[in-house]
């Protein structure tokens, strides 16, 4: 599934296409997605100018003059494709620009999401409200996280993972920064000390910031709007590597549960 580097990615990858623009057409090939699309999705957008782009958590944001925001989540296989050559049986939404561009958002699994929503309700939207802090903002800092983690018995990854605790992190970049920082992902949150929190928050920022800068991490269907293909797993500390060496020489080991799998390091993580 796309994280939050991947959705970053794309919003910086539309924004030359879209900010600025008015919207000529929106064709949508289907009513739904994982949910349905909204019904006058055409006519609300139609003839909107677009005014910024931006990203809450794994959701990416399309600000338009006329105060609705469309918010879209990529699902497990979403992604927007610029000026397509060619139309796909899985582009599910196509819009159209001014300039002549057009974007297609093709989703083969489907479980995506598209949604509009009063710009100025978007803080407060549904899947947001709970949402903890930006782990790129200023809120993110090792403070919140004693907060969060004090007297907690939960794994380290689990709190993580809570989206409550800190919005937008995946597995994959929760394995990445757990490794970077030393820690254990099973280790209780609450026995992780001050000058470890702090480690570990300025590790986050590092593999996020890490990862935008490669474009992402290319997971199955996952590709930037250019069409180009994230480069971040060839940087991967642990993830995926099971059973090879850590640049310590310790075999990476990988455990399953929930589903999820979890990559670490047994001499470099406590």
């Amino acid at each position: 599934m796309p994280e939050l580097p991947e959705v970053e990615t794309t919003v910086r990858g539309l924004a030359p296409v879209l900010h600025g623009r008015r919207i000529a057409r929106v064709i949508a090939n289907r009513p739904d997605l994982r949910r349905p699309l909204p019904p006058d999705l055409g006519q609300r957008l139609t003839g909107a100018v677009v005014t910024g782009l931006g990203r809450r958590a794994k959701y990416g944001l399309i600000h338009t003059d006329r105060g609705d925001t469309m918010v879209f989540h990529l699902g497990m296989s979403g992604r927007w494709r610029v000026d397509p050559s060619e139309a796909l049986i899985h582009d599910h939404l196509v819009i159209e620009t001014d300039e002549g561009r057009t974007l297609a958002l093709n989703d083969p699994r489907r479980f995506g999401s598209v949604d509009l929503v009063p710009t100025a309700e978007v803080e407060d939207w549904g899947p947001f409200g709970a949402l903890g802090p930006e782990p790129l903002g200023e809120s993110f800092d090792a403070a919140h996280l004693a907060r969060q983690f004090e007297g907690r018995i939960a794994p380290a990854k689990a709190l993580l993972l809570d989206q409550r605790v800190v919005a937008g992190l995946g597995n994959i970049y929760v394995c990445e920064a757990l490794h970077m920082a030393g820690i254990a992902p099973s280790r209780a949150g609450g026995r992780i000390g001050a000058k470890r929190l702090e480690l570990l928050t300025e590790s986050v920022r590092s593999v996020l910031l890490a990862a935008i800068e490669a474009g992402g991490s290319t997971l199955r269907d996952y590709a930037r709007p250019d069409g180009e293909l994230g480069y971040f797993s060839k940087q991967w500390r642990v993830y995926g590597r099971e059973g090879q060496a850590c640049e310590c020489g310790t075999v990476i080991r990988r455990r399953v549960e929930g589903g999820r799998s979890t990559f670490w390091c047994p001499k470099c993580q406590r």
